[in-house]
């Protein structure tokens, strides 16, 4: 193969390339590129904190509610008896910190729900100082408290993990909790009761 062919041939490879992989999404009419996320982590969707899947169907349906988490495709099925009333698009636990499989109950609801752990060191504002703290971990600066992060409509039912609306970069990157945009955990708290039966899968 002669070098203008081989340059011709890399050329064309490079641009194949370039077409297949540059854009992956928008977010807010912008273009959405797979570099924005860390190496590895890559959502399926590569739409970053968008939610294309959530839906609610089930004003009016009758049955008994139920929920059932699938870590697997990331999505929260809610149930009415056996009526599919709506679904929900999540971010669960990361691979250090993974939400609790199996069976159990919604435990306590919280509609206004901060976490105890996780969150920033602010100043006598309300200022970020440092943010994204542990307070197990990180000590908190002089003249500085502790602002736990927001985890509205909070729905607990193992442990210190509930569902409660949360941010979803497309990829399990919870401490452990069940990330829910903030409309869907809304009407999820609002159909569930202490008692309701959540299932989490695989």
């Amino acid at each position: 193969m002669t070098s203008a062919a081989l340059r011709l041939l890399t050329l064309c490879s490079v641009a194949v390339l370039l077409a297949s992989c540059a854009t992956t999404g928008t977010r807010n009419g912008q273009t959405q590129y797979l570099e924005a996320f860390a190496p590895n982590t890559v959502p399926h969707s590569a739409l970053y904190n968008q939610d294309m899947d959530s839906y609610w169907d089930g004003d009016g349906m009758v049955g008994a509610p139920s929920i059932i988490i699938d870590i697997s495709d990331q999505k929260a099925y809610f149930y009415k008896g056996d009526s599919l009333a709506g679904v929900s698009a999540l971010s669960t636990g990361n691979e250090t910190h993974q939400t609790t499989l199996g069976k159990f109950k919604i435990t306590e609801k919280d509609q206004w729900h901060k976490s105890n752990l996780y969150g920033d060191f602010v100043d006598s504002a309300g200022n970020v100082v440092v943010a994204n703290v542990d307070v197990t971990k990180d000590k908190a600066p002089p003249g500085t408290r502790f602002d736990g992060s927001k985890m509205h409509h909070f729905m607990r039912f193992v442990g210190g993990i509930g569902m409660h609306e949360g941010f979803l970069p497309g990829y399990p990157a919870s401490h452990g909790c069940v990330c829910m945009p903030a409309h869907m955990a809304a009407i999820f708290y609002n159909n569930v009761d202490k008692g309701t039966p959540v299932t989490v899968r695989p």
